[in-house]
């Protein structure tokens, strides 16, 4: 029987996840066995922080909004109920933007969610 040389298949295995540990700091980078158990961990660490990320933005957006509807004179929770029942559909990303951006706009968000309220 022939012998298998698997010489070109190893190599470019190796290659591939050399490839995909660049940057990375000491033998994480060029030893096999280390870059293989860093690259899957970096891959574990990325699909879990893709979800995280989501919960993350819209925290910091609550941070935001509530942090303007404080300076207001209103809670976060009170101005999220006078929004809805004022029946003012936008969502948090936006209503942080405003926030930061545009106070003005923002002030008159939050007159509208206290007449709501008060009705």
């Amino acid at each position: 029987m022939v012998r298998v040389k698997r010489g070109v298949v190893t190599n470019r295995r190796h290659k591939k996840v050399l490839k995909l540990a660049k940057g990375f700091r000491h033998g994480r980078k060029s030893n096999f066995r280390q870059a293989k158990q860093a690259v899957m961990k970096a891959g574990q660490n990325s699909y879990r922080d893709r979800r995280r990320k989501k919960r993350d933005f819209r925290r910091l957006w609550i941070v935001r909004i509530s942090a303007a509807c404080r300076m207001s004179g209103m809670s976060y929770s009170r101005f999220v109920d006078g929004l809805t029942k004022a029946d003012v559909i936008v969502n948090r990303k936006m209503i942080s933007e405003i926030a930061v951006e545009n106070p003005t706009a923002f002030k008159a968000l939050v007159e509208k969610a206290q007449t709501a309220l008060e009705a």
